[in-house]
């Protein structure tokens, strides 16, 4: 039983040779970097207060699931972190090695595997810091056990980000109708509507797994000018970040985080109490 779906292993492996062309086919998750970075490099430093100029990321442990050509892992290396992205293609993985290979920089902080979620489960319980799965989960077979490997292989109050794509007549519309047979940004059958995870659904998986959602934005991509921006409707695509709950026997995640920030707070108040 795996939560890799082989119809949409299919389709990636027609395109695994062009990851890496700006303006080709996918050139939208190339723009989506403008925003999908910063989201994750910002949530992170604002949870931490020892980072290092220059690399903001130095010391934490990422696992970029489903990282195809390796358009998120490179950038988030280059913050300093260091990054492993696996994916269930063969193909992938090679685009992304002979990519990475071009950045000394980058060798050292990067390593590919050809594995699903649920093949390193065993090798990395509670290994990273964070996990990225970004416009993977709806092409999962089984959400559920998806989300459950994430919760094993990430440290207790590690992070968790998800990029994807809301299940309304709406992102129909522009998801598929507009964007794959219309306007053609992304090739025709990359999605199918029926795999699309609407964000209260998302949250209520996550937080039966041990998660605390901490936010949800949603996202807009113009195809006019071929970029991305932060909007308040979760109507078509939307980010979420959650946290996974601290030690065995707190009560609840948020609880966990509470106590966290009020620890914080009394060690920055001090004595100024």
């Amino acid at each position: 039983h795996s939560s890799v779906d082989p119809k949409e292993m299919k389709k990636f492996q027609l395109l695994a040779h062009k990851w890496w062309d700006e303006e080709g086919d996918y050139s939208a998750l190339h723009s989506m970097n403008d925003i999908r970075v910063p989201f994750i490099r910002d949530t992170l430093l604002n949870m931490s207060s020892n980072y290092h100029l220059g690399s903001p990321l130095s010391g934490i442990k990422i696992l970029d699931v489903g990282c195809g050509g390796g358009l998120l892992s490179e950038p988030l290396g280059r913050l300093g972190a260091s990054v492993t992205g696996i994916d269930p293609l063969e193909d992938n993985i090679r685009t992304a090695e002979q990519h990475k290979s071009f950045d000394p920089v980058l060798a050292k902080r990067i390593q590919y595997k050809a594995s699903s979620l649920e093949e390193i489960v065993e090798e990395s319980m509670e290994t990273f810091d964070v996990i990225v799965a970004s416009e993977v989960v709806e092409h999962v077979a089984d959400l559920e056990m998806f989300i459950k490997c994430c919760s094993q292989v990430l440290k207790p109050e590690g992070s968790l980000f998800i990029t994807t794509i809301n299940k309304t007549q709406l992102s129909y519309i522009l998801g598929i109708v507009v964007a794959e047979k219309i306007v053609g940004i992304v090739p025709e059958g990359t999605h199918e509507w029926e795999k699309f995870v609407p964000p209260e659904e998302l949250q209520r998986l996550l937080e039966s797994h041990g998660f605390s959602v901490q936010a949800v934005n949603g996202m807009l991509y113009n195809p006019l000018t071929g970029s991305w921006s932060w909007m308040e409707s979760t109507s078509i695509n939307y980010a979420m970040h959650a946290v996974k709950s601290g030690a065995e026997g707190r009560s609840s995640p948020t609880e966990s985080l509470s106590e966290m920030e009020s620890e914080q707070r009394s060690a920055t108040a001090g004595t100024s109490v």
